[in-house]
């Protein structure tokens, strides 16, 4: 049997209301500069996430869609 997965939606997790983390800002400050975006102020840890995972599909550094587009 399989186990279920651990992963919440980030519209369900207790503390997503919460400021973004040093490190959620910091990644997604290196994603957002290769996509040529800016990082709004006062982001939520579960904004931040959300602008990652988004961030991180178009990101040829992560494999995304840029990547597959480019043979990579």
């Amino acid at each position: 049997m399989s186990e279920p997965n651990p992963s919440k939606d980030v519209e369900d997790w207790a503390t997503g209301d919460e400021p973004a983390t040093g490190p959620q800002l910091s990644y997604l400050r290196t994603l957002a500069r290769e996509a040529g975006e800016d990082v709004p102020q006062d982001l939520t840890k579960a904004e931040a996430s959300k602008m990652i995972d988004r961030l991180q599909q178009a990101s040829p550094r992560t494999g995304g869609t840029e990547a597959r587009d480019q043979g990579a």
